[in-house]
């Protein structure tokens, strides 16, 4: 196959440039001898020409042009080998995104040469095309699975070649549909056709208007008189004729030659999808509306081959035959496969399917497809198309079943993952409610220990209530957790890091029989999240995992692996793009021995409150905290389990593009002060009237003058009744007017006066809706002491 290289420049050689050089000093120091008559500058001159060629020479031996022209010319071969092996488009560019070389089909098929991505297949297509040349320069390949042409649909491969890997390779398989008819109409010329002939069917595939696409050798013969004779683009029904009777032969072979049993299989659901058409000889005492025995022997033959599936059924509702396919997608075992249609589906759908398999063995025309759900599946509805058969022996019905398992597998993920949001908007508004609770309880607790001492009666009862009541608090943050809705304090850091960090802490917590393996991957890119959130995640998963392995192993063992890589293209898009979108990852992988997650248990195991642990063991809370802190910072969250086989955890967390990577540290504990005494008056606004009431007393203790209001509109009123405050202290969600409105209309007073906001919901959530400076936060629940540090704060930030 011919190639067409791009024109090359000439190169300068090594030689060439010597000699101009010598040349043109030598021709210098004439001149100079001429015209001035000095012989010391013209020798000058000459010693210059010399050290200058000294220098072309030195800079042409360290040059890489000669390597990269060896390298290209290797290139060259290469490309030219691929293109002349290959009936497809093919064109090759370089590092630059040059056009190296192109063959004949590629120029047929875009009419010239132009460069790819920038290729006449829509915008869509460029973009994508585009998209797999990033992909190929990284991972090594790429496909696009279709891209519209003027001579219809391509499949593009990307990969990238050469000794130097710095070339890539494009290749353009010729128009394909998506029901793979072209796959079939090669098959049928081939193996396929073959066998199909020895078994005496004569197949042909044609399109929706009755044109030839393609035929096996004994439908050539027949219609044609010659195995190799051409038939692509005829009409079929030129080739067929019929008698008196109806009955259908060959024209060629007239009247007298073989009645024909002619069957038409649509291949695909598209009204442009080719036809399957198969041809069986029968002899004149089977040609009866019933068939015959030989007939339903060729029919049989057919289904079995067929790659889709499908079963016949007699007049009597009973299986005939089901080929692989159908099985397949039933759920079935050819060995004992069940006797009626209705055995296949759920008891609900039996008296449907039994009435439908009825009407059409008494003769119903067209077909109808029903939703039906498998025994095997009761979950997932399928569609069952039926239709009547005519001239196929004893079958009266055809039945086809699409093998919609990986449809179904992605509808299960959807479904899993809009539930989980549901879940997780329910799981935050509870949470911001029981903090609203909580902070009266905490609050009124802390105002009661200030009256006693330890040592009273009562001061071992309220600090119990107190600390079951931060008990209670962290179970919120973790519901927060879930919902995506808690604080976090994100930075730009490297997973080797964190894990190290928790590292030590792993190992006290797994035990000296559980053995820990950290290993990291290379070339990793920065991730953006709050390490301290990362480490509960981290820890929650091993915990996990450690019980897993405890309950397979109870008096100890197991390993507890932990990995970090980066992640290639190809990983993502085996994901999907409905549930991860495609781009660079870093992916932690933590995999333990353990017993296994059953398949059933594996969609609910990121419910809150969900747990298979025994009463008293667990709260439910591990995994779906760990599903909220990945879902909060950006990342992805899949479990891989086969039972008995251990489970597997992979995080997919988004490479960060920008910032210094900054290692997480520890935090820092500092004394606080302990006088926390303050002056000024506090606009404090507030609808639940516990957490109101609390804060009031709280504020007014530590020497603050308080103006309590229960929503923004009364807030306004009392900043027209009072004197300008010192500081703002409200909540952020209040029924009529928000906090952040209500602060909005505050500034346009008083624009450099500090606000404190308190909240139960994320920081990082409610900032984004807060466009206002000097803003601090409180989160909620919060002690007495949390309150009064954070206003003493807020005013001391005051400009």
């Amino acid at each position: 196959m011919a190639t067409r290289p791009m024109p090359r420049f000439p190169v300068l050689t090594a030689r060439s440039a010597l000699a101009v050089a010598l040349l043109g000093g030598l021709v210098a120091a004439l001149v100079v001898l001429w015209l001035i008559d000095d012989a010391l500058i013209a020798a000058g001159f000459i010693g210059a020409a010399i050290v200058a060629s000294s220098l072309i020479v030195a800079w042409r031996g360290l040059s890489p042009n000669r390597a990269i022209d060896q390298t290209a010319e290797v290139d060259w071969g290469v490309a030219r080998a691929i293109a002349e092996a290959s009936d497809d488009a093919l064109a090759v560019t370089d590092r630059g995104g040059r056009l190296v070389c192109a063959n004949d089909a590629y120029e047929t098929l875009f009419g010239g040469f132009p460069t790819p991505p920038s290729l006449p297949i829509g915008e869509a297509g460029i973009t994508a095309l585009a998209a797999a040349g990033r992909a190929a320069w990284q991972d090594g390949d790429a496909r696009v699975e279709r891209a519209d042409t003027a001579d219809g649909a391509v499949a593009i491969n990307v990969a990238r070649v050469g000794e130097r890997q710095d070339m890539l390779v494009w290749q353009f398989e010729r128009p394909v549909h998506a029901d793979r008819s072209s796959a079939l109409a090669d098959a049928l010329g081939t193996g396929l056709g073959d066998r199909l002939a020895a078994a005496g069917i004569m197949a042909a595939l044609i399109t929706p208007d009755g044109r030839m696409i393609a035929a096996n050798r004994v439908l050539r013969t027949r219609a044609m008189g010659r195995g190799e004779a051409a038939m692509e683009g005829q009409d079929f029904a030129r080739f067929l004729i019929s008698d008196s009777r109806g009955l259908v032969r060959f024209e060629r072979e007239g009247l007298d030659g073989n009645a024909l049993r002619l069957l038409q299989i649509p291949f695909a659901d598209a009204d442009d999808a080719p036809i399957l058409v198969a041809l069986l000889d029968e002899e004149e005492s089977e040609v009866d509306p019933a068939g015959g025995a030989n007939a339903a022997s060729h029919v049989r033959t057919l289904v079995a081959l067929l790659p889709f599936g499908m079963a016949l059924v007699d007049r009597e509702g009973r299986f005939v035959q089901m080929n692989e396919a159908f099985a397949r997608a039933a759920g079935v075992d050819l060995a004992a496969p069940p006797l009626y249609p209705g055995d296949l589906v759920v008891r609900e759908d039996k008296g449907a399917v039994a009435d439908a398999v009825r009407r059409f063995a008494g003769g119903a025309a067209h077909s109808a497809d029903l939703a039906v759900r498998l025994r095997d599946h009761p979950d997932e509805p399928v569609a069952l198309s039926i239709a009547g058969a005519r001239g196929l022996g004893e079958a009266a019905v055809l039945l086809s079943l699409k093998d919609n398992t990986e449809e179904s597998r992605l509808k299960r993920e959807v479904a899993q993952a809009t539930k989980m949001q549901a879940v997780g908007q329910l799981a935050g508004g509870v949470a911001h409610d029981f903090n609203n609770i909580l902070t009266a309880i905490i609050g009124h607790c802390d105002l009661m220990l200030m009256r006693h001492s330890p040592g009273d009666s009562d001061y071992d009862d309220i600090q119990q209530i107190r600390t079951n009541s931060n008990r209670a608090a962290g179970l919120t943050r973790q519901l927060l957790a879930f919902s995506r809705q808690q604080t976090l304090r994100p930075q730009v850091l490297q997973l080797p890091d964190v894990v190290s960090e928790v590292s030590n802490l792993l190992k006290r917590l797994l035990g000296e029989t559980v053995v820990l393996d950290v290993t990291h991957g290379r070339d990793l890119g920065p991730i953006r999240a709050d390490p301290g959130q990362l480490e509960q995640v981290v820890v929650n998963l091993a915990v996990n995992a450690r019980d897993a392995m405890l309950a397979k192993h109870p008096h100890g063992g197991g390993r507890l692996t932990i990995h970090t890589r980066s992640v290639p293209i190809a990983e993502v898009r085996r994901r999907g793009p409905d549930l991860m979108p495609v781009g660079a990852y870093t992916a932690l992988e933590i995999t333990d021995t353990g017993s296994g997650i059953p398949p059933e248990i594996i969609p609910k195991i990121f419910e809150p409150f969900f747990t298979t642990k025994e009463v008293g063991k667990g709260t439910g809370l591990g995994l779906s905290t760990v599903y909220g802190i990945v879902k909060q910072s950006g990342g992805y969250i899949f479990a891989d389990s086969k039972p008995g086989q251990g489970a597997t955890f992979t995080i997919y967390l988004p490479v960060h593009t920008a910032g210094a990577v900054t290692p997480p540290r520890k935090p820092i504990s500092k004394a606080k002060p302990a006088d926390l005494w303050g002056t000024g008056v506090v606009l404090l606004v507030e609808d639940e009237d516990m957490v109101r009431a609390v804060a009031e007393r709280a504020l007014t203790r530590q020497g603050y003058t308080v103006l309590a209001a229960e929503n923004g509109e009364v807030a306004l009123d009392l900043l027209a009744e009072h004197p300008r405050p010192d500081l703002l202290v409200s909540d952020v969600v209040m029924p009529a007017m928000d906090g952040p409105t209500m602060a909005r209309r505050v500034r346009e007073r008083y624009p450099d006066l500090p606000i404190l906001f308190m909240s139960g919901y994320a920081e990082e959530q409610l900032r984004r809706s807060i466009d206002l400076d000097n803003v601090s936060f409180l989160p909620k629940p919060f002690s007495v002491q949390q309150l009064a540090e954070a206003a003493r704060d807020a005013l001391g930030h005051a400009p």
